[in-house]
């Protein structure tokens, strides 16, 4: 059997952007469920066709078919139904990369019941901030027992009893946690698609997100259940993810990134997904799991790649790797160049964000342009409007915007339950993604960095990504952080806070040449006039630098 891609789009192959751009529509199925109508039907039609490949760093390795996957995620429907869970209720998922989320995930989407993918690192607060703003009725977590600690510590504090089922590795069990491998033992393996009330509707809220949070508490994005169906960009005309292969996104399952690479997309158009469960990335580790899996197509944020070039790769076998793919931060030319002398493949750059599917990118006919997040998507409309939301002219910054009078499948339905925020965003039939970006003569668009994020000093406007991008072409920086600190002559100064590569010591002499370097590169008004030396930079579980914990910190010494 073929992939299921040409049942939900107007035409697969497309000869160029500009005709992928203007001809591209999708094909929405009446009350489409993904769970159903995307694994459920391979199950039936293609039962052996390979779903998902997992393995971890003890060793253990398993291989799921479509026809496990419906098996497993029936199994994992009629377990979670039991508890008394139904359509609309919420389910907390901090599985990390266990391939139970799958099956948990799966299995939520065909009672129609909304999951809320979390990161495993959450604290109480974090915890109790979730259960209030979503209502959550349950969660299904990895037995990691700090993380089921501040669970139960939620509850004290809320006066609450969840329903709670653990996926432990060693079979341990933990009091008050029912067992999930072993509860999923003891139910059916049929669960039949309602007809009735609990029913899904192509309307109806199927997954909640929590943003990333790089500034303020973190807000709940949701998506309906077309939002599949817009992966179909991601997976077949960015990651350029092929008919029974194997494609590789590295992203923990707290991040949306993961279900943008790891689920949706990647088995609409037929390629099995690989999963590598770690407790601590180890770049060696994950080029021995690509070159023994014969992964063909991969993606990963700049930072990793930033770890994987720094390492001496001569002794690998890429010849699987056909195409490499990035996003979740700017990336940045020096890393593209490297990239592309060890791998021998152009990087390909994409802009989302958790409230869209990917919208601007390098896609599959485009010669990219190092350090460029590409053109806009098919179906979605992109401006970059200014402060009386104007269209800009080519060459000057505004803010990434997206046209909604007519909503494509992938844009989010607003703000769950703050209807505040989502007015501050989406309004004037446009959502405002708070990020500011150029367009040069060719229509390709040019990252700028966050609103909070461009600096203001002495009457100039300075984006951090043109600064960390000088300053990461220099070898001894390994990653860095652009931000504007307080300064009472100029309001705010450049401070860099950098990582530096193995072998280097921090010392004034190297502070002198960063800054003498930057000045080379870039316009020497933008040097940091500030240079602070630390082991790690503070982010977010999706690897997203959060440059407001450093502001913040400046602001509290000043």
């Amino acid at each position: 059997m073929s992939s299921l891609i040409k049942d939900f789009v107007n035409r697969v192959e497309f000869d160029s952007y500009e005709d992928f751009k203007n001809n591209f529509e999708f094909k929405v199925p009446e009350n489409f469920n993904f769970a159903y109508d995307v694994v459920d039907r391979y199950a039936k039609e293609d039962p052996e066709k390979l779903a998902l490949l997992w393995c971890n760093d003890e060793g253990e390795e398993e291989k799921f078919t479509f026809a496990d996957m419906k098996r497993y995620s029936d199994k994992a429907a009629n377990l979670i139904k039991s508890y008394g869970i139904k359509k609309g209720n919420k389910v907390m998922l901090t599985l990390k990369n266990r391939y139970e989320f799958w099956f948990s995930i799966i299995a939520l989407h065909k009672i129609g019941a909304i999951p809320v993918p979390a990161t495993h690192m959450l604290k109480k607060k974090d915890i109790v901030y979730r259960i209030e703003k979503a209502t959550i009725d349950m969660v299904i977590s990895v037995d990691d027992s700090e993380l089921l600690a501040e669970f139960d510590k939620a509850e004290l504090d809320l006066g609450i009893k969840l329903k709670k089922l653990v996926v432990s590795a060693n079979k341990k069990s933990f009091e008050g946690w029912d067992d999930f491998k072993e509860s999923l033992e003891n139910v059916g393996a049929d669960f039949n698609r309602p007809t009735d009330d609990e029913a899904t509707k192509n309307e109806d809220i199927m997954i909640l997100y929590f943003s990333s949070g790089t500034s303020g508490q973190p807000k709940m994005v949701g998506h309906d259940f077309r939002y599949p169906l817009a992966h179909i960009i991601t997976s077949k005309y960015w990651h350029n993810a092929i008919e029974n292969g194997l494609h590789h996104t590295s992203a923990d399952t707290g991040w949306m990134k993961a279900v943008w690479g790891g689920l949706y997309g990647q088995w609409i158009v037929g390629t099995g997904v690989f999963i590598y469960d770690y407790d601590r990335f180890n770049p060696v580790n994950l080029i021995e799991k690509i070159e023994k899996y014969q992964i063909n197509t991969f993606c990963a944020p700049p930072t990793i790649y930033r770890f994987l070039i720094k390492e001496d790769l001569s002794k690998y076998d890429f010849s699987s790797l056909s195409y490499c793919t990035t996003a979740g931060e700017p990336l940045n030319p020096e890393v593209y160049n490297k990239v592309q002398d060890i791998f021998g493949l152009k990087l390909k750059e994409g802009f989302g964000q958790t409230e869209t599917v990917i919208s601007v990118a390098n896609f599959v006919w485009m010669d990219p342009k190092p350090g460029s997040m590409g053109k806009p998507a098919p179906c979605f409309n992109v401006s970059l409007l200014n402060d009386d939301d104007k269209e800009v002219d080519v060459g000057d910054e505004g803010e990434i915007s997206i046209e909604t009078s007519n909503m494509p499948p992938g844009l989010f339905k607003g703000y769950y339950r703050d209807e505040e925020k989502t007015n501050e965003v989406w309004y004037d039939n446009y959502y405002h993604s708070g990020d500011t970006a150029w367009k040069d003569e060719d229509g390709f668009l040019w990252f700028v960095g966050r609103n909070d994020d461009i600096i203001k000093s002495s009457g100039y406007r300075i984006g951090p990504f043109e600064v960390e991008s000088a300053l990461i072409s220099h070898r001894s920086v390994l990653e860095c952080a652009i931000t504007g600190t307080p300064d009472p002559i100029r309001g705010q100064i450049v401070k860099a806070t950098i990582v530096l590569s193995k072998g280097y010591e921090p010392t004034d002499e190297l502070k002198k040449e960063l800054q003498d370097h930057v000045k080379l590169i870039t316009a020497p008004y933008k040097y940091p006039r500030v240079i602070k030396f630390v082991d790690e930079l503070p982010k977010t579980i999706s690897g997203k630098i959060r440059r407001v914990k450093i502001r913040n910190e400046d602001k509290i010494k000043s």
